[in-house]
């Protein structure tokens, strides 16, 4: 494995030339392979030499180059925990790191994400919704609840069907991240007042959510 202080003096700075490439091509190769120096660097230097060149790609004009760093975000956040977390053993110490890298992921990804959400490309906004489970777990409830939660829902009602089905297995994935408890209190209220919405596509997300809510093992009433 090369150690990380060769990364930043001979790759980092190739690399960061390769971002702002003028072949639309190129840039999407490097954003499906950049994130894999995460883990190599570690906690620090992932954010002081490779943060900004993710957030860069993020907000790259080609769905391409976007698709393919958010498949690869859960190396990102690895990175930035795996140097501290691999070496200390007591609890305090885990956990303390662990809110440090919360704080760095709402502070910095959290807002390219939500951008992207809304993105012109639906595969990009599949992808998001894809990675939102393993945020969720990252993040908690709480915050989850505050930042997220109306985002989800809000794929309910995307006009691309596939977004609409993607993001009723995210809420039955969210189920399982969070449990039955939370989801009879955060999402089935906000589901079952969608089926009154005017939009005839809303109504019909409402019956398919529900039907994958039940599949959980949600056993609570359903009323409308």
């Amino acid at each position: 494995m090369l150690e990380p202080e060769v990364v930043i003096a001979r790759i980092v700075p190739f690399v960061r030339d390769l971002c702002q490439d003028g072949s639309q091509h190129v840039r999407a190769a490097l954003a499906n392979q950049i994130t894999g120096l995460a883990p190599l660097l570690g906690h620090g230097p992932t954010i002081d030499h490779l943060l900004q060149l993710f957030l860069h790609l993020l907000k790259d004009e080609f769905p391409d180059v976007r698709l393919n760093i958010i498949s690869k975000l859960e190396q990102v956040n690895e990175g930035m925990l795996s140097s501290v977390l691999n070496t200390q053993s007591q609890g305090v110490l885990i956990r303390s790191v662990a809110v440090i890298g919360i704080q760095l992921l709402a502070d910095h990804l959290l807002p390219a994400i939500v951008e992207l959400a809304e993105d012109k490309s639906w595969r990009v906004r599949q992808a998001i919704i894809e990675y939102i489970p393993l945020l969720a777990t990252q993040l908690g409830k709480e915050f989850f609840d505050e930042q997220l939660s109306s985002l989800c829902m809000s794929w309910l009602g995307d006009t691309v069907y596939s977004i609409r089905e993607a993001a009723t297995i995210n809420l039955k994935k969210l189920t399982e991240v969070f449990g039955v408890d939370w989801a009879r209190t955060q999402i089935v209220p906000k589901v079952v007042a969608m089926g009154s919405h005017p939009n005839f596509l809303y109504r019909m997300t409402t019956v398919q959510a529900i039907g994958v809510l039940f599949d959980t093992g949600y056993s609570g009433s359903i009323a409308y």
